[in-house]
C-alpha cells in the first residue's frame, strides 16, 4: 500500500497531474485502493490558489466512478460481490442500507469508509439511482471541498504540518479507513440485536 500512495502522490508534480487525480478519483470509487485525497492534499498544497478547482475535478471524478461502479454492481451482481469482498463484507453493507437505505451512500461518501464497495453493492441490491447519485454528488463533493477549503484557509501551516508529518498522516488515514468500516459493522449489529430482543 505504501508504494502505491507514493505512485499517487509522485503526479502531484506533473504535467499530467490534474488528468491523474480525476482518474484515480474515478478509479477509487470502484475498484482503486487508494483514495484521491492524498493526491488532492499535495496538489493543493502546492498550488493552494487552485485547490477549489482541484475539489471540483475530484468530486466530478469520483461521482462518476461511482456511478460506473454502481452499474458494475448492477450487471454483475451478487457474483462479483463475492469475487471481489467477504461475506462478511457483504452482509455488513447490505444490513446498512436495509437500515439507512441510500444515507447509507452518504456516510461511505464522506467518511473515510471505502466507497467502493457501496458503489458496486448498491447497483447489485438496486438501490434507486437517482437518490444514490444525488447522495452521491453531495457527500463526495462536501468531503473534497472541506480538504480543498482546510488547505486554501491554513496554507502554510497545513503545508507544514503534512509536510512534516506526512507519513504518519497517510497511515492515519489508512487506520480510519479500517475503523470506518468496523464503526458501521457495530452500529448495523447493535440495531439487530435491538431488533431481535423486541421480537
Amino acid at each position: 500500500m505504501g508504494a502505491i500512495v507514493d505512485w499517487v502522490v509522485g503526479w502531484a508534480q506533473t504535467p499530467s497531474a490534474v488528468t491523474a487525480l480525476f482518474l484515480i478519483a474515478v478509479a477509487e470509487s470502484s475498484f482503486f485502493p487508494v483514495p484521491p485525497d492524498v493526491l488532492l492534499i499535495t496538489m493543493a498544497l502546492l498550488r493552494p490558489k487552485e485547490a477549489f478547482v482541484f475539489a471540483a475535478v475530484c468530486s466530478v471524478g469520483s461521482v462518476l466512478g461511482g456511478v460506473i461502479g454502481y452499474f458494475i454492481g448492477w450487471l454483475g451482481g451478487r457474483p462479483l460481490l463475492h469475487r471481489l469482498f467477504s461475506e462478511d463484507k457483504i452482509r455488513m453493507v447490505k444490513n446498512a442500507f436495509e437500515k439507512y437505505e441510500v444515507w447509507a451512500i452518504a456516510i461511505a461518501g464522506f467518511t473515510p469508509v471505502p466507497y467502493k464497495v457501496f458503489t458496486l453493492s448498491a447497483g447489485t441490491f438496486e438501490i434507486p439511482f437517482r437518490p444514490f447519485a444525488a447522495v452521491s454528488a453531495v457527500s463526495r463533493s462536501a468531503r473534497f471541498f472541506l480538504v480543498a477549503g482546510a488547505i486554501y484557509v491554513w496554507g502554510d501551516a497545513m503545508r507544514y504540518f503534512l509536510e512534516k508529518y506526512f507519513n504518519w498522516f497517510t497511515l492515519a488515514f489508512m487506520v480510519l479507513l479500517v475503523g470506518g468500516f468496523l464503526v458501521i459493522k457495530h452500529l448495523v449489529e447493535h440495531s439487530h440485536r435491538k431488533r431481535e430482543e423486541g421480537v
